[in-house]
């Protein structure tokens, strides 16, 4: 069941049980790291939830936090449907590009295809930020390019204890 709650014309959060969710443990994984995720084919907000146990099944990888799902109007290619967007804070002893292989292969567990850029999709999982590292290499961007533009960063980013 969701909650929701309407922003503005084009911007609606919703609530669940599992977003937002603060873990009650500690992990002792080396770093954390601050992941965008987002999808507008399908039933999204049902993806999100599986995310979150396939997530926390996982031994390299500890949950601490999600926001709440916002929805929002697409931006780049506009021509789709609306995207639904949280963010999930998490802690792993994985370097980052080994995290990034991590995040493409749940990408594609999840049915993800890359047709083109800001194409529709099942799920998009994007390092926003991997502790305090600044990287910048053809593969990987940290922090994310432009993640402080966008609303479907900051809206859900601004509700966390990060």
């Amino acid at each position: 069941m969701y909650i929701k709650r309407r922003l503005s014309e084009e911007l609606t959060l919703f609530k669940s049980p599992r977003f937002p969710y603060a873990s009650k443990f500690t992990s002792s994984h080396r770093f954390r790291v601050v992941i965008g995720i987002g999808g507008n084919v399908g039933d999204v907000k049902r993806r999100f939830e599986h995310l979150f146990f396939e997530i926390q099944k996982d031994k390299r990888v500890h949950l601490e936090e999600s926001s709440l799902i916002l929805k929002n109007p697409p931006f780049g290619y506009i021509d789709q449907d609306d995207f639904f967007n949280s963010i999930l804070v998490v802690k792993t002893s994985m370097q980052p590009t080994a995290f990034l292989d991590y995040l493409m292969r749940l990408e594609k567990k999840f049915g993800r295809r890359r047709s083109f850029e800001n194409a529709p999709r099942t799920l998009d999982l994007d390092i926003i930020f991997f502790d305090n590292r600044v990287i910048q290499t053809p593969k990987l961007t940290i922090p994310h390019a432009s993640w402080q533009t966008r609303q479907s960063v900051i809206i859900p980013l601004s509700g966390l204890c990060i």
